[in-house]
């Protein structure tokens, strides 16, 4: 893993457009740019066609990253960089002007790798993903958006141009199809056993 130093000389490449450092930081930070966005999407083209317009909107705007916010410069940097692409998809979400239709459900993003996960993480991620790629655009965006970046309901009717009550309407249906889907897919596993 780079330090501190490391990574302000990437930055300080990439604002100066030297593509060697836009391609290592790129590198760096695909796993997780991928794991973002492959919430928010359908198939895998469209996880990329997102992450690689965050990517551009990244270097356009690297200048006003500020490195010295806190300590550790790499998780300012993923904390700073994964707004923006929760922007990004936001912005495709609206595009797309999603449809309630079902999906097929892919494994591609068991092949997403990200630094630093051990088994357990893995194994959460994937059976999450995949019930949560299960639900409608709608749901999904919702449920995203509140449970995982924690927004609150007036933050998403604003973000999504939907009323609050769609929002609290879209995430209390969006947890019941995933408790079904969990139960159905008997995706529920113990991990530890009670004690006796």
């Amino acid at each position: 893993m780079l330090d501190n130093s490391n990574i302000s000389s990437l930055l300080s490449g990439c604002r100066k457009n030297d593509r060697n450092s836009q391609k290592e930081l790129y590198y760096l930070l695909r796993g997780f740019a991928m794991k973002i966005c492959y919430r928010y999407t359908n198939a895998m083209e469209e996880c990329e066609e997102i992450v690689n317009e965050g990517f551009v909107k990244l270097f356009k705007n690297i200048h006003q990253f500020d490195e010295t916010r806190q300590e550790d410069t790499l998780l300012s940097l993923k904390g700073w960089f994964k707004r923006i692409l929760i922007n990004t998809c936001i912005d495709h979400y609206r595009k797309t002007n999603a449809s309630v239709n079902g999906h097929v459900l892919t494994h591609e993003s068991e092949t997403i790798a990200d630094q630093g996960e051990n088994g357990i993480d893995m194994l959460s991620y994937k059976e999450i993903i995949e019930a949560i790629r299960l639900l409608s655009p709608a749901y999904r965006a919702v449920f995203n958006l509140f449970v995982i970046e924690g927004l609150s309901h007036e933050e998403i009717s604003q973000t999504l141009g939907i009323s609050v009550g769609a929002s609290k309407s879209n995430l209390s249906k969006a947890r019941d199809n995933l408790r079904k889907l969990l139960n159905n897919k008997n995706l529920v596993k113990t991990y530890a056993t009670p004690p006796r």
